[in-house]
């Protein structure tokens, strides 16, 4: 004798209120197989679709990315993309402008989700600052042989970038307090 397996999931009107979307665009996600319900799909005429978590979390990003003007057919890319992952997504960070969408995997990792984990690159600032001070503390800066050119009708210099200096909070004014 078989045995029934009880599975649980989220309703139709529960899933709209919890991830902030109409009956309609649930309803055509889950026919365009945008997001479809993995514990319970429609089966005719007064079946209800049943909804797991990792399901709310996808249709929740879907609705995050239509809300920052990705278009509905780049939004099918990058589900499709995140669903190849086959892991635990909730170190990802997704970023767009709205039309390109990367992942963050880690401070060393980000990838275009639209070109197929087309690797991109990025610095981070801080790490880049923090070992230079630790280079630049071993050494001890030479005094200028020359004094400084006064730079009269040829312009003002261009602007340098600011750096807080060692200690100090960051974006805090010199001198400030």
């Amino acid at each position: 004798m078989q045995q029934a397996v009880a599975t649980t999931g989220y309703r139709g009107p529960n899933v709209c209120k919890i991830v902030g979307i109409s009956y309609r665009q649930r309803d055509y996600w889950a026919r365009t197989g945008l997001a479809t319900p993995s514990v319970q799909p429609a089966m005719g005429s007064g079946s209800q679709r049943l909804y797991s978590f990792e399901d709310l979390v996808e249709l929740k990003l879907i609705k995050k990315l239509l809300d920052t003007g990705v278009s509905l057919q780049r939004v099918r890319e990058a589900i499709d993309y995140l669903r190849t992952l086959g892991s635990d997504l909730s170190g990802v960070t997704l970023v767009s402008d709205g039309t390109s969408i990367f992942a963050c995997h880690s401070d060393h990792e980000v990838v275009d989700v639209l070109r197929r984990g087309q690797g991109v690159f990025g610095i981070a600032i801080d790490p880049v600052i923090d070992g230079l001070r630790g280079s630049v503390s071993e050494i001890r800066p030479a005094e200028s042989a020359e004094p400084e050119v006064s730079q009269g009708d040829a312009g003002e210099a261009p602007p340098r970038l600011k750096v807080a200096p060692s200690g100090g909070a960051r974006g805090a004014p010199q001198g400030a307090g």
